[in-house]
């Protein structure tokens, strides 16, 4: 095992697929020459050389287009999308041909490409640069949708993620390029629609995403020391494929759902997690399903504002303790 931050994960977990396969090809803007706006791809372009590791212009049409061509073809790119607050410009591409090219040729064609791309809030980017987007993503018919909290889970799911016969958004939190954790050596690759159970309780569970596990888990530790309350904590890791079977069943364990997310409430992933929940175990709650989300506006940059805005550990707690019975 090596500590590696979550931005070296990444260009580990790239390297060990461009090193297995010689159809892996990276493509995107600043992400060669430069290593990256968050420094996220450093080395890469010194060690697999500027055919396989290519600077684009500043067009996400044209990024998307070309990885678009590029796995019809044969190859299995990766590419980038600086801020995921960007894939609005090259939507059509994605939510309307690269999505459904699989379903609308019969199964002739797949797309094996990743879509990487920094998602969320933190640091102080503003309206148009802070954005969580997975719930767009989400809600796509054909897009498979990955958000890693750790590096360990950066390296193995996005080995997964290019190994995968259909296209992944591969939302990468920029609030956590920074954090730090045990990778395994060698190859390590995980698997795609598994949630984690990280800390097990027996009075609430609680559904996180990126970088609002590390919140949850904080906040579970106080619950625990100030209340009493003991509360199980799951990563979900992925949206799509959204692994049910263990978030019903640590539901059921415990009798209270709570949701964390970042995206905005209206429509959020945890808006379709609480109807499955309330679809399939109705009878083994204890309490309404609680939803602890980013309110539905715009981010503000100002940082006072933008930390009232994102759920916070305090939110978290405050919110559990006055509704867990």
């Amino acid at each position: 095992m090596a500590e590696l931050t979550y931005r070296e994960a990444v260009a580990a977990g790239i390297a060990q697929e461009m090193e297995r396969d010689e159809r892996v090809i990276f493509l995107g803007e600043d992400i060669a020459a430069a290593g990256g706006v968050f420094k996220a791809t450093v080395g890469l372009l010194e060690r697999f050389g500027p055919k396989r590791v290519r600077d684009t212009p500043i067009s996400e049409q044209a990024i998307i287009g070309a990885a678009m061509g590029a796995a019809m073809t044969g190859l299995r790119p990766i590419a980038e999308i600086m801020f995921s607050d960007f894939l609005a410009v090259c939507w059509d591409m994605v939510a309307n041909e690269i999505a459904k090219a699989r379903y609308m040729s019969a199964g002739q064609m797949t797309l094996p490409l990743v879509i990487r791309t920094a998602n969320g809030a933190g640091a102080r980017f503003g309206a148009q640069h802070s954005q969580s987007v997975e719930n767009w993503a989400m809600s796509v018919p054909g897009l498979k949708v990955v958000a890693p909290s750790n590096p360990a889970d950066v390296k193995g799911l996005l080995a997964a993620a290019v190994r995968d016969p259909d296209p992944v958004i591969f939302f990468e939190h920029k609030g956590l390029y920074a954090s730090k954790g045990q990778v395994p050596d060698g190859e390590h690759v995980d698997r795609l629609g598994t949630a984690k159970v990280l800390r097990e309780g027996a009075d609430v569970t609680v559904l996180a995403l990126a970088a609002m596990v590390p919140r949850a888990l904080e906040a579970a530790e106080r619950l625990q020391r100030e209340e009493g309350i003991s509360a199980t904590v799951v990563d979900l890791r992925s949206l799509v494929p959204l692994d049910t079977t263990t978030i019903l069943a640590e539901t059921v364990k415990t009798g209270r759902l709570y949701t964390v997310e970042e995206n905005p409430r209206l429509c959020g992933w945890g808006a379709e997690i609480a109807s499955i929940a309330a679809e399939e175990c109705f009878y083994d709650l204890d309490g309404p399903i609680v939803r602890i989300t980013t309110p539905h506006v715009p981010l503000p940059a100002a940082d006072a504002l933008e930390d009232a805005t994102i759920p916070s550990v305090e939110r978290i707690v405050e919110t559990i303790r006055r509704t867990a019975g």
